[in-house]
């Protein structure tokens, strides 16, 4: 079993930013996520979209924001359960609780803080009739090991900057890739779509657009893919394919938290926001877009001011008889649970007689 001070579901920024408050206040975090790996929507659907309300950073790359917030969270080393998605929670004699996941790994912890967004995410799938067949058969919604594709053919379908960024990362990894997109104009990154373009007329990427997979097919595992030309209605089949990869985004759901007991207002927890961000259970926190009050915005900067305002909570009811006296880090710096030091240098006064 995992024991940890403060359990974190969702490794979204706001999951990620909570790491950083509680290590401030020598409170140890474990993150749960269902996604591969930590980021949330930013890094899962739009890591090249470019973020303009973060505090200090005139413009930031939704993926580099991520990639920043891991860094600032290294010294305080956090653990992850990813790929897992919390199914249970049981509240314990002593207050505690025990989250446990669909694949059974159980995490201990006297807080539990509810940070999953928009809740967890399921794959959009394409309405094809006979793509469930094929699930773990040569379809995937999500690419988690890009090594799986080595010297594979691929379809990726989609528009967006997942389509495009895998489609350009698998190009020096696949044998073929194709990229299906039902328009003609893609929704993604510029620089994303002119290097798409480029790698297609090299014969790197086999681009088809305004066109749709309508189709697959294949005994006990794909074998091949049909595609519809939308202005046409003529279909193109392309034969001996490995993978199938439809990427259309991700459909945010509460899950098996709404089952939890919590009060839930138009698919978001109700919180305290006049004091904590606790919801109608004690001991269990709710911080980030999956949180609901008076006056609610959901934004990242949002997520992150209430993630600091909720370890201060969280840090009292662990250590009821113990009182905290903030200081800033600017004063005590940022003392790493891995030794490391982070602290302005001292100026020396010398009195002159």
């Amino acid at each position: 079993m995992i024991k940890t001070d403060i359990l974190i579901i969702g490794a979204g920024p706001t999951g990620l930013f909570a790491v950083f408050e509680a290590g401030l206040l020598k409170l140890k975090c474990h993150l749960i996520d269902a996604l591969p790996q930590p980021g949330g929507q930013c890094s899962e659907i739009y890591p090249k979209k470019p973020i303009y309300d973060i505090p200090g950073f005139p413009e930031v790359l939704a993926g580099d924001l991520v990639t920043n917030l891991m860094e600032q969270i290294k010294p305080f080393e956090p653990g992850f359960t990813l790929g897992e998605r919390a199914q249970t929670i049981d509240k314990q004699e002593d207050g505690s609780f025990i989250v446990t996941t669909n694949k059974g790994t159980k995490h201990h912890a006297p807080v539990v803080v509810i940070a999953g967004g928009l809740g967890s995410f399921e794959p959009r799938k394409p309405p094809i009739a006979n793509i469930a067949n094929f699930e773990d058969k040569g379809v995937a919604y999500i690419i988690r090991e890009p090594e799986v594709y080595r010297d594979k053919k691929v379809v990726i379908a989609g528009g967006g900057d997942s389509a495009l960024d895998w489609a350009i990362y698998l190009a020096d990894v696949a044998s073929e890739v194709s990229l299906v997109h039902r328009r003609n104009d893609f929704r993604g990154a510029l620089d994303s779509v002119e290097k798409v373009e480029e790698l297609s007329k090299i014969g790197k990427i086999n681009l088809i657009t305004n066109a749709e997979v309508t189709d697959l097919k294949g005994e006990n595992e794909l074998e091949s893919v049909v595609i519809t030309h939308k202005a046409s209605a003529s279909e193109k089949e392309i034969k001996e394919t490995d993978y199938f990869i439809p990427l259309f985004g991700l459909s945010p759901k509460l899950g098996p938290i709404a089952d939890w007991g919590l009060e839930i207002e138009k698919n978001a927890i109700k919180v305290d926001n006049s004091y904590d961000y606790q919801t109608n259970i004690p001991g269990v926190y709710a911080i980030g877009d999956v949180n609901t009050y008076p006056g609610k915005l959901k934004l990242i900067l949002c997520g992150f001011h209430e993630a600091a305002i909720m370890c201060q909570s969280a840090y009292q009811r662990i250590f009821p008889d113990k009182k905290y006296v903030m200081k800033y880090t600017t004063v005590s710096g940022v003392n790493g649970f891995d030794g490391s030091k982070k602290e302005a240098k001292k100026e020396v006064v010398k009195s002159i007689n």
